[in-house]
């Protein structure tokens, strides 16, 4: 179903105080390799038996810390299991990298054929939760491979970083075009004017081709909201919600 929506910040309360799901049972370190690159990941898997339904998480362009730490275990605490590849630091990548680095592309996307030797999660069919830059790669790899059964983003980067500036202000990437599954976009109502233009010229132009897609639009949210460190009570509410509405999206596209 297309739809919009923006959350009330009463409906947000309500959310936030209703009781908290189960936290992350197992946590594993694995690796996996691109050719001569060996990069490495985080297996992250719910309590209860399996197989648990998957999420390939791709971090923002600050990379591995803390904070991707938290995003993933919010999926996780809702009965998810993820893997989450560290791409910046087999690359000698710093945190904030202006500039997209193309081979990181495969390096996440091997990521969903690391899944398949894992017995304990689905791997046929998975969703990619990608934040900040991390959507630009979610997109690519929603177009690439048919495992991809769905995309959540986060105030996601729609479009080619290396892109020159007309690209970045006027389209979307191309990949977009050949996207057919669900996909959910999460956005702060604050967020940077461009960046929340390009999410919606995304939307759009995947409403008129008739493909699911939802976007959450959160009031009084800022760039980032779900880990900055100054932190208004409604970016603290709209990050609970904004989690167990994307891990309700994502069952909603893998329960069998």
């Amino acid at each position: 179903m297309n739809h919009r929506a923006c959350i009330s910040f009463s409906l947000l309360l309500a959310l936030m105080l209703a009781p908290g799901p189960a936290v992350a049972a197992d946590v594993r370190d694995l690796t996996y390799r691109n050719g001569d690159v060996e990069i490495g990941a985080k297996l992250y898997l719910p309590a209860g038996r399996g197989p648990h339904p998957a999420v390939l998480y791709v971090h923002a362009r600050r990379g591995w810390d803390a904070e991707a730490d938290a995003q993933v275990r919010r999926f996780v605490a809702h009965g998810l299991a993820v893997i989450a590849p560290d791409y910046h630091s087999p690359r000698f990548i710093p945190a904030w990298p202006i500039e997209h680095d193309p081979a990181t592309e495969k390096d996440v996307e091997l990521a969903i054929d690391a899944l398949k030797k894992i017995p304990e999660v689905r791997s046929d069919r998975l969703c990619v939760a990608g934040f900040s830059r991390g959507g630009y790669h979610a997109m690519l790899l929603a177009a690439r491979r048919s495992e991809v059964a769905c995309v959540v983003t986060y105030y996601g980067h729609m479009v080619n970083p290396n892109a020159p500036e007309p690209v970045q202000v006027y389209r979307y990437a191309p990949e977009i075009d050949r996207i057919s599954v669900p996909v959910l976009f999460i956005v702060g109502e604050e967020e940077q004017e461009l960046r929340r233009t390009g999410i919606r010229r995304a939307y759009y132009a995947l409403m008129k081709r008739g493909v699911p897609v939802e976007l959450l639009m959160y009031p009084h949210a800022r760039r980032a909201f779900d880990f900055r460190q100054d932190q208004r009570e409604e970016e603290k509410l709209a990050t609970v919600d904004a989690a167990k509405r994307a891990s309700a999206f994502i069952r909603s596209v893998l329960s069998p």
